[in-house]
């Protein structure tokens, strides 16, 4: 393998230590500021919004600006959202402010990494080398869940919170020794449009079909994780004993450690299957494992766990066949700006899921039934991923 995938997929997960900080203490918030379930969507929505906003923008400039550049600059930001997470928050309307910086800081590591990545490999590998980054984001995520959980038992949360900044900072000394400085390719009259001019991305079909996928895939990934710790806190309320010793916060990392390899294998078996056909069974298959696990809240909590486990599973095998598609699809001078589409598109959804799944708890109840209800909303939403990618021709 190029070792610049290791140094790459390294450099993103410590970069995304901000991502679960926040739903993992989700629970210890709630308790502390009396914040309803609407006011959690939000803050934990503001993350994936800041990440929408700013996306188009700072993937955009990649095809002009080296995406080094733009990756360094933003993991420093994600140290300072940290470090003022842990210092100044006192309620719902300071986190949210954070919380925004945060996300902003994702939208210019998270692609612009890819951007520097698929920019410095070329031919076969680059569907592979694909797969690994964006798998590596489930890893990030886990170990973000592992140090907020772990960090805050010891310190409490806010000194948590300044220790988890450092992460990023290691984050911009991979980039700046492992990954060499590359001129983008030169733009051309249709490269030098305004960042929020997305023809070339609308008149793609098949990045656009990938596109839409990944809005449906963001909507149920994001909504789960964020909100996958309470609904775990949930179900030991309703157990019978207090056998059940691992916290929620370590049985997540585990769950999402353990969904990894479905990226790379769900990748690996859509180049085997094509990809529109294996995209369309993932999806499937999660929506049905969504609308169980939503009612399991009662059974055994090693079954709900289990169940957990193959809901992330199943939601990742998608992850790294529609990011790969969609890099294949789009046109080398165009990669950034169609990049930057998908970006919007998808982490739009990405915000409104869980602030839609806290607004259906609140309205349903924080029972089973309103867990249910709140999971079948993700996954009514997902069935219509196939849709898109036969509608818009996504290529096989």
């Amino acid at each position: 393998m190029n070792p610049l995938i290791l140094y790459a997929c390294l450099a993103e997960i410590v970069s995304m230590a901000a991502i679960m900080y926040f739903p993992a203490l989700l629970p210890y918030f709630q308790a502390q500021w009396g914040l309803t379930n609407t006011e959690a969507g939000w803050i934990n929505g503001i993350y994936f919004g800041g990440y929408a906003v700013s996306g188009p923008l700072l993937v955009t400039v990649t095809d002009r600006v080296d995406a080094r550049k733009i990756f360094m600059l933003s993991a420093g930001l994600g140290a300072l959202s940290m470090i003022g997470f842990g210092w100044l928050c006192q309620g719902m309307w300071t986190a949210a402010v954070f919380r925004l910086m945060a996300g902003i800081a994702l939208a210019g590591t998270y692609m612009p990494g890819l951007k520097a990545l698929t920019d410095r490999i070329t031919g076969e590998g680059q569907s592979r080398a694909v797969a690994f980054y964006t798998s590596s984001f489930g890893i990030g995520s886990a170990l973000s869940v592992f140090l907020a959980g772990w960090l805050t038992d010891w310190l409490g949360w806010r000194w948590a919170a300044g220790v988890m900044a450092l992460a990023p900072l290691l984050a911009i000394l991979l980039f700046a020794l492992k990954v060499e400085p590359k001129k983008p390719v030169a733009s051309n009259p249709e490269t030098a449009r305004p960042f929020w001019d997305f023809r070339p991305a609308l008149k793609n079909r098949p990045a656009l079909g990938y596109t839409f996928g990944y809005a449906v895939h963001c909507w149920v990934l994001f909504g789960f994780r964020s909100w996958l710790v309470a609904f775990l806190f949930f179900s030991l309320s309703l157990q019978p004993t207090d056998l059940y010793r691992i916290s929620p916060q370590n049985l997540v990392t585990i769950i999402f450690l353990l969904g990894v390899p479905a990226s790379i294998l769900g990748n690996e078996g859509a180049l085997r299957w094509g990809r529109q056909r294996a995209i369309t069974a993932f999806m499937l298959i999660s929506s049905f494992i969504g609308i169980v696990f939503g009612f399991s809240a009662r059974l055994p909590f090693m079954a709900v766990a289990g169940l957990g486990l193959a809901y992330s599973v199943a939601v990742m095998a998608d992850s790294g066949s529609l990011t790969a598609g969609l890099v294949s699809a789009a046109r080398m001078e165009e990669r950034g700006r169609t990049m930057a589409f998908y970006t919007f598109v998808g982490f739009g959804m990405a915000f409104l899921a869980p602030l839609a799944f806290g607004a259906v708890l609140d309205v349903a109840g924080s029972s089973i039934i309103g867990w249910g209800l709140a999971f079948a909303t993700l996954s009514l939403v997902e069935m219509s991923g196939p849709f898109w990618l036969r509608r818009l021709r996504a290529e096989k």
